[in-house]
């Protein structure tokens, strides 16, 4: 007997009854799925052989992530037919639905999706590693996090609730000196509390946070959408480091609207253009407690805009462009939802924005199962502006991240493939601002937290002014799939070039200040590891990994200081 209080007593009879109950209800052959999930990767895996359809072309949250197999797999045909990769079950659907233009928009019944219970773990040695795991901290020691959630739809209406609840040993390692009020901030920025709210150290005990997650209520007609929650958003085709928006930091409360995917034809002469896809969005980001000692500047506001186009004359093509701004959390500062040039000319005590946009190209071959895409992040204008400032430096505040994807087919016989993933990420400072002032991609001198949310970066995971190296190959199984991992990043190399923007190698008596001080200083982060995800039952899964990460001069020392960081991490999964 399962009690929960004096009036609520479910018997495991009565729990059985009801799980039986949704197994014999009617299965919807779509398939919602959780951002950088198990099931995510598969169905992505799938869609670089035509497998299955992807549901969005830039814009993605759990929401925007409605997957169709398509081709043979639609008929059971795949890798992992064999396993419940989850199940949409339709609670109740009208028989004699209205039949008009607006009805024809809506769904006119009940589906209802369980996600989880999800449970992961990890243990690092030695120093913190982990990235595109929300609102988890993986420290120094234990860490652990429990997702788990439902979902309705109905007559166009969206309620998600997926919480996530996370603990961090969080356990002492050693600090460079902090730039913030806190000792455990981020190490350098442009003065005292000017920079980044991006800690070290997450304090000096344990600690565990509760995540609203991926939770929302929404409203869908056609592809016409409009939501409020706190959906992490992935921005752009990256798999690792998208430069402007990823789940690696904590989730916020957000309002949303605009149009999913949606196919373009031209009226009249029924000619089909292409697909495109748009989301405009505001909403309130936080400090962490280890910034500044200042309530009065504790929430920022972020607003975004995303667009995308498929041209159908490119087959597999996808062009698309990203903007987001921060500002400070004033009800006034609304008005820079839509870019705007006095968005980028305003005062000390102005709204302090803080703009970025991205650019650029998806282009899959399913063919070949191959895929490759390219995004260019911008931070401001150039000086001059268009064209003169281009052709005279297009590199100022550029950053950039490309990639690519290769299926292969190991042995159809026994239904095993295999996937590389390779992905260049790069955001060091523009070598102009050498005659300028210091700079990083994710600071900013008005919006002082920067480009973070509760103290985490909102796009790269490994954060901004470095760059990174990433390879992976993937076999999948029809129990699961094993991954090797290798890669390599610098995690902040402006941290070295600011040192010489007010500087230079000698004085004018002829004094060393700089020359050689930091040749060798360059913190560098080597990881291989592997990785194995195996269903024990169709519906239930464990996964367990073993990384080893070398840190190169982990505190910008001129030495040859190596730490040896290893992590351990553990999982379970079970899908209803």
């Amino acid at each position: 007997m399962v009690r929960f209080n004096e009036n609520f007593t479910f018997s495991f009879r009565a729990i059985s009854t009801i799980v039986l109950v949704l197994l014999l209800l009617p299965v919807g052959l779509f398939s919602q799925e959780a951002l950088k999930s198990a099931e995510e990767d598969y169905y992505d895996f799938l869609s670089l052989q035509g497998l299955a359809n992807r549901p969005a072309l830039n814009y993605r949250t759990l929401s925007d992530g409605q997957w169709q197999l398509a081709g043979a797999a639609s008929a059971g045909m795949h890798v992992w037919a064999g396993n419940n990769l989850g199940t949409t079950f339709t609670l109740w659907q009208d028989a004699s639905p209205t039949e008009n233009w607006f009805a024809r928009g809506l769904f006119q019944g009940i589906d209802l999706k369980v996600y989880g219970p999800e449970w992961y773990n990890s243990f690092n040695t030695a120093a913190p590693y982990g990235q595109n795991d929300g609102a988890l901290w993986q420290g120094k020691g234990y860490n652990t996090s429990l997702t788990a959630g439902i979902r309705f739809e109905g007559y166009g209406f969206e309620l998600t609730f997926r919480p996530q609840l996370s603990f961090s040993q969080n356990l002492s390692f050693d600090l460079m000196p902090s730039n913030t009020d806190s000792p455990y901030g981020y190490f350098w920025g442009y003065g005292k509390n000017v920079g980044v709210d991006a800690p070290q150290r997450f304090g000096d005990k344990p600690f565990f946070v509760y995540d609203w997650g991926d939770s929302e209520v929404r409203w869908s007609w056609h592809s016409f959408t409009v939501g409020f929650g706190t959906q992490s958003i992935w921005l752009g085709p990256a798999f690792m480091n998208p430069i402007l928006h990823s789940n690696n930091a904590a989730s916020y409360p957000k309002v949303d609207i605009g149009l999913r995917r949606q196919k373009v034809v031209l009226p009249w002469l029924n000619w089909y253009l292409g697909d495109i896809e748009a989301r405009i969005w505001t909403g309130k980001l936080t400090e962490s407690d280890y910034f500044d000692n200042d309530d009065s500047n504790n929430h920022n506001m972020i607003h975004g805009l995303a667009f995308a186009y498929a041209p159908s004359f490119i087959p597999g093509l996808t062009l698309f462009a990203n903007r987001v701004a921060l500002v400070k959390w004033e009800w006034a500062n609304l008005k820079y939802i839509w870019p705007a040039e006095e968005n980028t000319h305003v005062g000390e005590q102005g709204a302090g924005e803080d703009q970025k946009m991205s650019f650029g190209f998806d282009w899959v071959f399913p063919q070949v199962g191959f895929e490759v895409y390219g995004e260019i992040g911008l931070d401001d204008f150039v000086p001059d502006g268009f064209p003169k400032g281009y052709i005279r430096y297009p590199l100022h505040t550029l950053a950039f991240t490309a990639g690519l994807k290769k299926t292969f087919d190991i042995s159809t016989k026994h239904g095993v493939y295999g996937e590389l993933r390779g992905e260049v990420n790069f955001s060091e400072m523009s070598q102009d601002f050498q005659l300028q002032w210091p700079y990083n991609f994710g600071f900013h001198h008005q919006v002082t937290q920067g480009y973070t949310n509760r103290g985490q970066w909102l796009g790269t995971g490994y954060g901004y002014g470095g760059n990174m190296q990433y390879l992976d190959f993937t076999v999948y199984y029809p129990k699961g799939k094993s991954t090797l991992v290798m890669a390599r990043w610098n995690p902040d190399n402006n941290f070295i070039y600011s040192k010489a923007v007010y500087a230079s190698a000698k004085d004018d008596q002829g004094n060393n200040v700089l020359e050689r001080k930091y040749f060798t200083s360059w913190k560098a982060n080597f990881i291989v590891g592997l990785s194995t995800m195996y269903y024990i039952l169709p519906e239930f899964s464990v996964s367990g990994g073993l990384v080893y990460n070398m840190i190169v001069n982990n505190h910008y020392q001129n030495t040859s200081e190596v730490m040896h960081n290893v992590q351990i991490s553990l999982g379970a999964k079970y899908s209803l």
